[in-house]
């Protein structure tokens, strides 16, 4: 069984996570250097997680937020061969955990209907609704 450090604000280089989004998402390698990703998540995010085994970055989740009561899980991310063992969750656990720390009242996520067991049973997100429009 292998050993995951999850870390709040861990540690992380774009090609790594450039390389687990488009595993996770199914999407051609992007190329942001890493300069262009922590600018993002630092100006953006309350934070995010990472989960590593071996120092390789199996795991990612970002959390953005409004500044106050209200954080939104972005883009949970889980390497293909690193899948049902938990990761997903326990960085769900985790971001929960710092959002109610940074003294957020509400942590909201929008998912793929094929996703719902794994927000609601294995996280503990609650079905609510919500709106959306496509822009492109």
């Amino acid at each position: 069984m292998m050993t995951i450090e999850f870390v709040w604000r861990g540690g992380f280089d774009s090609a790594e996570v450039n390389l687990l989004h488009s595993q996770a998402f199914e999407t051609p390698v992007a190329t942001y250097d890493n300069r262009e990703w922590r600018s993002l998540v630092g100006r953006h995010s309350l934070g995010w997680a990472t989960a590593r085994s071996g120092g390789r970055l199996v795991g990612f989740v970002n959390v953005a937020w409004d500044g106050l009561a209200h954080a939104w899980i972005q883009d949970t991310m889980v390497q293909a061969a690193s899948r049902h063992q938990g990761i997903g969750t326990q960085l769900i656990i985790v971001a929960r955990e710092a959002s109610r720390q940074a003294g957020c009242e509400w942590l909201h996520v929008d998912f793929d209907e094929e996703l719902g067991d794994f927000y609601y049973q294995a996280c503990g997100f609650a079905p609510t609704s919500a709106g959306l429009i496509r822009l492109e």
